[in-house]
């Protein structure tokens, strides 16, 4: 989680006036949910350029959600909460790549923020497996012959 806020607070993209060296995350968070949640930055409205551009961002910008549904898990485990959280942080991860794999040229404007965000998710996924793995061997101790 920590990874997930230091994404929030690092810069994000190149292009900005937030911080000296681009935009932190929070608000490239604004950015991808501007087709749901109007935003002004910069001068004026942002648009994004076709409908699954817009769709991809807001799917982006949801992810952000998995951390607060981690921090649920955390409080309330069980070996089913862990898998379905494992498999959703894992789509995220996936989802978030389009950032770098669909911005063409100005991929090389991503910053630290991105990168520290992006692989959060795929902390996520790698601890809720092993935590749902522990689960797992832990029920078995508790009930054996039990699937």
């Amino acid at each position: 989680m920590a990874v997930h806020v230091l994404g929030w607070l690092l810069p994000f993209h190149k292009d900005g006036v937030s911080l000296p060296v681009g935009i932190p995350g929070w608000q490239a968070f604004r950015f991808a949910f501007s087709s749901v949640w109007p935003y002004q930055i910069f001068v004026g409205d942002v648009t994004m350029e076709t409908w699954y551009a817009a769709l991809l961002a807001t799917l982006s910008a949801l992810t952000n959600t998995l951390i607060l549904l981690a921090v649920w898990v955390a409080l309330r485990p069980s070996g089913r909460r862990l898998r379905l959280l494992s498999w959703l942080a894992m789509a995220g991860f996936v989802v978030d790549a389009q950032w770098l794999l669909f911005f063409g040229p100005e991929r090389k404007d991503l910053r630290i923020g991105y990168f520290l965000w992006w692989l959060s998710f795929l902390l996520l996924a790698i601890g809720a497996t092993t935590a749902k793995g522990q689960s797992d061997q832990k029920d078995e101790v508790q009930n054996p012959g039990a699937a």
